[in-house]
């Protein structure tokens, strides 16, 4: 079975956290979400239950290979729906806000054609 919505959420988290600093711990995502304890607990339980992310000794989170994978996965497409969004006219705000929805939701094929559409309308 894949991962869901919220684990890609996660995994995403973490990586963008890790880019700001390296040693990152449920607390930091706590924060970044302001999500309980509980709440971010069991969903890092989850994802080291399922390969996506290791914790040391010191509680550090890290993601493994496949958690990285999916992560860049997303912030990838992101990035690149947020700033479709722009160009098309919509605000930051909301650009940033309907990326993250749609980032999980749409088609391998769709989010190729809109990435080669935008990427190269950028670059004219």
């Amino acid at each position: 079975m894949g991962i869901h919505e919220s684990g890609e959420n996660y995994l995403e988290a973490i990586l963008m956290l890790q880019k700001k600093n390296k040693n990152i711990r449920a607390i930091d995502i706590c924060t970044f979400f302001d999500y309980s304890r509980p709440t971010v607990s069991v969903a890092m339980k989850n994802l080291k239950d399922k390969g996506y992310i290791e914790v040391d000794a010191s509680n550090f989170i890290t993601l493994t290979d496949t958690g990285l994978e999916i992560a860049k996965r997303m912030f990838e497409r992101h990035e690149v729906i947020s700033k479709a969004l722009m160009l098309l006219g919509v605000d930051e705000e909301t650009a940033l806000e309907d990326a993250c929805k749609i980032e999980h939701d749409i088609s391998d094929k769709s989010y190729e054609a809109i990435k080669k559409h935008f990427l190269n309308a950028e670059a004219k």
